[in-house]
């Protein structure tokens, strides 16, 4: 029996989605993504959901794309959908990271709305060195919380960075031990959960109208772009 490439729980308001395809450091393929969509869609309608908790199983949060996969004309189309159901659910979206956070994986976790990392994690957008173009809205939400100038660097030199640079650069809200992280989390999300009931999307709608402005314009530019790289008309 195949194994669900995302799990999900829902406890006390708390939808917990578990990135699970931990052999491939929960690499990011067709299948995932859009289990996540579906499930983040599902969880902004749902009364009993008063808060998502976003994870992943194993030794990763998420390692990007899948490069083993051959790419498909559904993927990019699928990342950005993500990161736009993140970015404007009206439920309260809690991302903990461990271990490695890669390319669109960083960028999932930068469309949540409070990051926690264990203090292991380590980051990356390796996308130049690869010939491909960033996705998630990154090109406005890197810069919104880093600056600009530190944004150029990480996307164009891409280096790695330790949890304690991300949380340095404002890029994470709290870094924990990592045997602490799904405890802490939990609490976190369960502190959101807990909110008078949808006072958390008014503050999500208020603050990224006026600090992410040109989000939905970021995600139909990086499209733009990947498709260019490879040769594909936009729209």
């Amino acid at each position: 029996m195949t194994e669900p490439v995302l799990l999900r729980e829902l406890q006390a308001g708390v939808l917990t989605l578990s990135l699970n395809r931990p052999a491939k450091l929960n690499a990011i393929n067709g299948a995932l993504a859009s289990a996540l969509l579906a499930e983040l869609q599902a969880a902004d309608a749902t009364a009993d959901v008063r808060a998502v908790l976003i994870r992943g199983n194993g030794r990763a949060f998420c390692a990007g794309r899948d490069v083993s996969e051959a790419p498909t004309d559904d993927d990019l189309t699928g990342v950005q959908a993500v990161a736009q159901a993140i970015v404007h659910c009206s439920k309260p979206v809690l991302a903990a990271v461990q271990g490695w956070v890669v390319g669109a994986g960083l960028e999932w976790m930068l469309d949540a709305d409070i990051v926690i990392a264990a203090r292991g994690a380590r980051f990356k957008l390796p996308e130049a060195s690869l010939g491909v173009f960033v996705t998630g809205g990154i090109t406005a939400t890197l810069p919104a919380l880093a600056g600009l100038a530190r944004a150029k660097a990480l996307m164009l030199l891409g280096d790695a960075f330790t949890a304690e640079q991300a949380q340095a650069w404002g890029l994470v809200w709290a870094l924990v031990d990592d045997e602490q992280l799904d405890v802490q989390a939990q609490q976190a999300a369960a502190r959101l959960a807990a909110l008078p009931a949808g006072i958390a999307g008014r503050f999500k709608q208020v603050l990224n109208e006026i600090g992410l402005p040109a989000f939905e314009q970021a995600l139909q530019r990086e499209t733009a772009m990947q498709l260019a790289l490879m040769g594909k008309p936009a729209g």
